[in-house]
């Protein structure tokens, strides 16, 4: 980290910094987080015009030709219900195209298409967001640690266990 930036660490070194002091450091590093996945997510939608969830599925739909809804909504860890909302959208615009599956006439079959092709081109890397892409690059220590931390977070603002499984970047409704 550079030096101009002030962090926890290097108060406690001067001083030992006071709870008020030490939860305003940590306040800012995750409006930093924040900013930064708001930010990207806004470079997605105006380089690619969709939001930064669905090029994530358009992704998937491009690596994984003829992926289902169920996979598709287990490889962006998201419900099932939340993926078929976010392809809706893409099939109608005429960037995904949903076939049956032959052996099971009630699944459907995803595939990109050249529109869906175009506009992953367009958009800027990673297509699955800067924070997955991130969380990916710390070592498992890092890791455990972190959930662990955020565990005891969650648990103070009582957040709803639903909106875990909401993907980031996805479209207002």
């Amino acid at each position: 980290m550079p030096a101009s930036q002030p962090s926890l660490r290097s108060a406690a070194r001067r001083k030992a910094p006071s709870q008020d002091e030490a939860a305003t450091f940590v306040l800012r590093k995750l409006r930093r987080v924040f900013n930064s996945i708001k930010g990207h997510f806004r470079d997605v939608e105006k380089k690619a015009g969709v939001a930064g969830a669905q090029v994530w599925a358009l992704s998937v739909i491009r690596d994984k030709p003829g992926v289902g809804v169920n996979e598709l909504a287990r490889a962006m860890d998201i419900h099932q219900s939340t993926a078929s909302n976010l392809i809706k959208p893409l099939i109608e615009r005429g960037m995904v195209v949903a076939g049956r599956a032959e052996n099971d006439r009630r699944a459907l079959q995803l595939k990109i298409t050249s529109r869906g092709t175009a506009v992953l081109k367009k958009a800027p890397a990673p297509v699955t967001g800067v924070l997955p892409d991130a969380l990916s690059k710390l070592d498992l220590e890092t890791l455990i640690r972190l959930d662990q931390d955020l565990t005891g977070l969650i648990a103070i603002l009582g957040a709803d266990r639903r909106s875990e499984r909401m993907p980031l970047g996805q479209p207002e409704r």
